[in-house]
């Protein structure tokens, strides 16, 4: 994740202590000293949606091999021995899985910290104060459009006004919500209409992702934004958190799955604000880059162990059969071991861009699964040659 208003603003929430502290640099076996990486954990494939870029690919069925309510507890305990700071409960659908709230729960009572990502459909007013009740730390609901190119992408008539409502029932008892936007060629021009919703929704935090090629998303890689396309974007984001800044709105913007935003943030800043330039240089010398199989890892439903949640196709260990710590720290696994010393792996720009030690090579899923080799170039790096010092 960039932390577009904490790089801008210099604002800070809980975030920025494990993507900016300085006890993250050079960590490889979690965000900070003596602490594991977040965790992903899809606590169920099915959904009651059938988004058209779920990384997941999930559909409205059950799916054999769930970890049960005892096993998740197990598995929690696991996680709670490695000091995992955060658990983000994933899917599917979360709250589909009836015992959720349970697991949150106990999951809390150990000390870590519970982040929801939902499509925010299930979460009537009982929900929601159950959620505030036990503590949730977060609960980040998905939008990719406005009302009916919202309902596009979730082939479901009326997901956007029952997602809106979700936040509102959340919004009303308290708890910290947030919304999270896939960008794409479908939706890109809504942008700043979605900064509008979030000012008029009085929604406190946004993430908005890069897509990633994975699960129903491997079928969108001409549906991505072209480079351009992708500066227009992040230049909407970046003006548009100012503005919210100079409005005295408090909102936490963040970008996801692509740390070219970084390099381009720090580039357009250095023209206009140099002093404000050098305070985001200390900031990503600090975070690294991209910190998948480091900082971030995946649980799937069935308690297979991956890199991240869109790297399902390498599984490295099952929280059934090994300690999550033990399977975290594997010294033989190539793919586990490679992302945590990457550098001499990567190939093509990625190899010889200037920006290697802020980047850490973007996003392996995406090289994958456009060149069939994981070490390749991200090609959704949208740095031209001459910024990234090849031309």
């Amino acid at each position: 994740m960039i932390g577009i208003s904490k790089l801008l603003n210099n604002s800070s929430n809980y975030g920025d202590q494990l993507r900016y502290s300085k006890e993250a640099k050079g960590k490889v076996h979690g965000t900070h000293l003596n602490h594991g990486p977040v965790v992903v954990w899809n606590v169920t494939r099915t959904c009651n949606l059938n988004c058209i870029h779920c990384y997941s690919s999930s559909e409205n069925k059950k799916y054999s091999n769930e970890l049960t309510t005892e096993e998740a507890k197990t598995m929690i305990d696991q996680l709670a021995d490695f000091q995992v700071p955060v658990l983000l409960l994933s899917g599917g659908e979360p709250f589909i899985r009836p015992d959720i709230l349970e697991l949150a729960e106990y999951s809390i009572k150990k000390g870590i910290r519970v982040t929801f990502s939902t499509n925010g459909t299930l979460i009537d007013k009982e929900t929601a104060r159950k959620v505030k009740e036990i503590g949730v730390g977060y609960v980040g609901v998905s939008f990719d459009g406005i009302r009916d190119k919202h309902d596009e992408f979730r082939r479901s008539a009326g997901a956007f006004d029952k997602a809106l409502q979700g936040i509102k029932n959340l919004i009303e008892v308290d708890q910290r919500v947030g919304l999270r936007f896939t960008i794409n060629k479908h939706n890109h021009l809504q942008l700043n209409q979605i900064f509008d919703f979030i000012e008029k929704e009085n929604i406190p935090r946004a993430c908005f992702y890069h897509l990633v090629y994975s699960g129903r998303g491997s079928e969108m890689v001409k549906d991505d934004l072209t480079h351009e396309e992708t500066r227009n974007a992040l230049d909407i984001i970046m003006n548009r958190t100012l503005e919210f800044q100079e409005k005295g709105l408090d909102k936490e913007i963040l970008t996801v799955d692509n740390h070219a935003d970084a390099v381009y943030l720090y580039l357009k800043t250095k023209e206009t604000n140099p002093t404000q330039a050098e305070y985001i240089w200390e900031m990503l010398q600090r975070n690294g880059g991209n910190r998948s199989g480091i900082a971030i890892a995946n649980i799937d439903y069935q308690g297979y162990v991956h890199p991240d949640q869109f790297t399902q196709n390498h599984t490295l260990g099952n929280v059934r059969e090994k300690h999550f710590g033990d399977i975290w720290t594997n010294s033989d696994h190539p793919i586990l071991v490679g992302l945590k010393d990457r550098k001499s792996l990567l190939k093509g720009r990625c190899a010889s861009c200037k920006w290697l030690d802020v980047c850490n090579g973007n996003f392996r899923p995406r090289a994958e699964a456009v060149t069939g080799d994981f070490w390749e170039s991200d090609p959704a790096c949208y740095l031209t040659d001459e910024e990234i010092g090849l031309a």
